[in-house]
């Protein structure tokens, strides 16, 4: 089978198991299968660029980077809608609708507003071939790379399905909530700042200039409208809403299944009241409804305004607001140390759950507030996964009320606490010595994208550090049958007054005991990004550990590295190169990696192993500044070494070319200009290859 031949069957076959996932629901066949033919396939492309097909699933992982986006006009104006908040307002909506029908029967799909991003998609043929964001309704920005990595947009729509020869789809793109937190988990948990909201978090996404970036995000997108040219005769492919979102469901479009096809406006508002709290239990935002003639013909005769529709409108929810009284505040202290308060309130309903809490962020945000200790708050959940206080009711401010003192000491172990220079959170120091950061640090070493020890969760970390038979999480690989067999406490239940008096018992059984230790062995298996990730150095994510591990290629390159050569490893910068180089320089912190490498723990990565191309770049050395329109970082190293070249990791004397791209590093171009290297721009390194 030639490398075309197989490149055709493997797009054709991992798009049929995708179809199959995604749309159906269905497994044909497990992730290590589907991953080995996915790196067969990336292989493949490779070697032979010229046949890769525009529906390729390699896609579906990014790895293109884009200096910019370019304008794209839409084919049809993606026009606002008009709001409403009120039925009688509604009312009116249908009466003009019927007027301007001559009093036809009109009937309405009642569609969710999700709360994300406006995306139009274009597909010739049946590919994709452009996706955009809506800009100002009339011309958005090119972001097809991007969109390219939502898994649940079907990159081809299969024949025989018999999707027209052009058309577009619109949709809402989206950070489901489990995602966002999962985010917002990870980047407090190394120390960076919180991710304001779901739809600023996909609006932010989706404008990334790396689609790799993107991909590691897990956006998706709800469909909701199908445009296309009308036939020569004048007909339009389908005669109602409905038919083109049952059409769009059937082509493998993700179409949310909430909508409802409503006779009349009574029927809408039946629908409205429905959903009003039941879209809380969704996995994305939602501020609302929107609300469409079904007949195409009708949308026709009603037309537009010049910035929205006549034949449909939207339905806002009110903000999902409460008042209630703040109690008390809860100091709570994080893995990296930061001291977060949270409000504990007097139990108050709000969008469908009774909330208890609520977060305060930093001293910054509560002296914004000017919040008193015993006031009435107003709290507000909107896009945000815990209730946040958005304010004071002063108007029922009492004599009761008291300042609130930020503590100046650990409230878990009585360290003074520090603020550092450009950051909002106060930090605990005693990394070593503080409960609950002792505590954290297991449960981040021990977590699925870290090493991944299950059968170990939080009661029963905890019950081990009170025994004494773990300091950190290298003494997890000392622990034995004998010290764990029989291990029993009850705690306290601690999820709210309601729990008083009732206990959660943690115990250790033969089959507990057997299922730990099997974990902990098995842990020793995890890659080396993924120990880099699991000393839970702060700011070091997932993708740096991964940037690290491939740059590095091994724990001592690391260990040994200054901070101009880690300030140059791609993604890293200068604040995470000072994090690491002060991780590294602690004695203790050593001494921890050791006993780690001791105990079998992977520190060497794998490196990819790259097929020579050409010797064209033998004997010489590179290195790169900046984006570039082209090239990924992953791919123009590649290039350099399948072509024999050698990337190094910092301008010195011993570099050969520079390639500088847009937003180069000052430092590097400067520091190449004093030594006489070798500047060079991205068409002129492609030119080198061509030689």
């Amino acid at each position: 089978m030639t490398p075309q031949q197989r490149i055709a069957e493997l797009t054709e076959r991992l798009n049929h198991y995708n179809y199959q996932y995604y749309q159906n629901s269905t497994s044909e066949v497990d992730d290590f299968t589907f991953d080995k033919l996915l790196d067969e396939l990336t292989s493949l492309e490779k070697q032979h660029p010229e046949y890769r097909q525009a529906d390729s699933p390699t896609q579906r992982v990014g790895g293109t980077v884009s200096k910019d986006f370019a304008t794209v006009y839409h084919r049809f104006p993606m026009l606002s809608l008009g709001n409403t908040y009120s039925e009688e307002e509604l009312v009116e909506f249908d009466t003009r609708v019927r007027k301007g029908l001559d009093g036809a029967d009109v009937e309405y799909i009642c569609e969710l507003k999700f709360d994300g991003v406006a995306l139009s998609m274009t597909y010739e043929n049946g590919v994709l071939v452009q996706g955009a964001t809506r800009g100002d309704g009339v011309r958005g920005d090119d972001i097809t790379h991007n969109i390219r990595t939502i898994r649940t947009v079907p990159l081809r729509i299969p024949a025989a399905l018999n999707p027209p020869a052009l058309f577009e789809v619109r949709g809402e793109g989206f950070l489901p909530l489990a995602e966002f937190e999962r985010i917002n988990k990870e980047r407090e948990d190394i120390g960076e700042p919180l991710l304001a909201n779901p739809r600023n978090a996909a609006s932010g996404t989706f404008k990334q200039q790396d689609s790799t970036a993107v991909a590691k995000r897990r956006l998706d997108c709800y469909l909701y409208s199908f445009l296309s040219e009308p036939a020569p005769d004048g007909t339009s492919l389908f005669n109602t809403h409905e038919e083109s979102l049952v059409a769009m469901k059937t082509w493998g479009f993700n179409v949310s299944p909430t909508w409802k096809k409503c006779a009349d406006i009574r029927e809408v508002m039946l629908y409205i009241n429905e959903w009003e709290t039941k879209r809380f239990d969704l996995p994305l935002g939602t501020d609302g409804i929107v609300i469409k003639v079904n007949r195409y013909d009708q949308q026709q005769e009603l037309g537009y305004t010049a910035k929205s529709p006549r034949w449909a409108i939207a339905f806002k929810y009110k903000a999902m607001a409460a008042s209630t009284t703040l109690n008390a505040i809860n100091y709570q202290v994080g893995r990296t140390g930061a001291v977060t308060p949270v409000a504990l309130l007097t139990p108050v309903l709000l969008a469908g759950t009774v909330v208890k809490r609520a977060s305060l962020h930093n001293a910054n945000e509560i002296a914004r507030l000017g919040v008193m200790l015993h006031d009435t708050v107003f709290i507000e959940k909107g896009g945000e996964i815990i209730p946040k206080v958005t304010g004071v009711d002063l108007s029922k401010r009492t004599g009761q009320t008291e300042p609130i003192t930020y503590p100046t000491e650990c409230p878990a172990c009585g360290t003074p606490l520090v603020r550092r220079e450009g950051e909002a959170h106060f930090y605990c120091t005693n990394t070593n010595g503080c409960p609950p950061q002792r505590q954290a640090r297991f449960e981040h070493f021990i977590q699925r994208r870290a090493m991944n020890i299950e059968s170990l969760g939080e009661g029963k970390i905890q019950l081990l550090i009170e025994r004494g038979l773990v300091q950190t999480p290298a003494d997890l690989y000392d622990l034995t049958n004998a010290d764990l067999l029989g291990l029993e406490k009850a705690y306290p239940a601690d999820s709210g007054p309601e729990e008083t008096g009732k206990v959660r018992v943690v115990k250790f059984g033969q089959k507990t005991v057997d299922n730990i230790l099997t974990a902990i062995d098995r842990s020793k298996g995890q890659s080396f990004a993924n120990v880099l990730f699991a000393l839970g150095i702060r700011y070091v994510g997932n993708t740096t550990a991964e940037r690290l591990s491939d740059y590095f290629g091994n724990i001592d390159e690391l260990m040994n590295a200054s901070l101009e050569i880690l300030a140059n490893v791609p993604d890293v910068g200068p604040r995470i190169a000072q994090s690491l180089v002060e991780w590294f320089s602690e004695a203790d912190n050593r001494l921890y990696v050791e006993r780690l490498r001791a105990a079998g723990l992977t520190m060497v990565g794998e490196r990819k192993v790259v097929e020579a191309l050409s010797d064209t770049l033998a004997g010489k050395t590179f290195l790169y500044t900046g984006t570039f329109v082209n090239y990924s970082r992953e791919q123009l190293e590649a290039e350099i070494a399948a072509h024999g070249g050698k990337l190094l990791s910092g301008v010195s004397k011993k570099l050969n070319y520079l390639i500088v791209g847009e937003n180069a590093g000052p430092s590097k171009v400067s520091k190449a200009q004093q030594l006489g290297v070798s500047m060079i721009s991205e068409d002129e390194f492609s030119a080198m290859l061509n030689v």
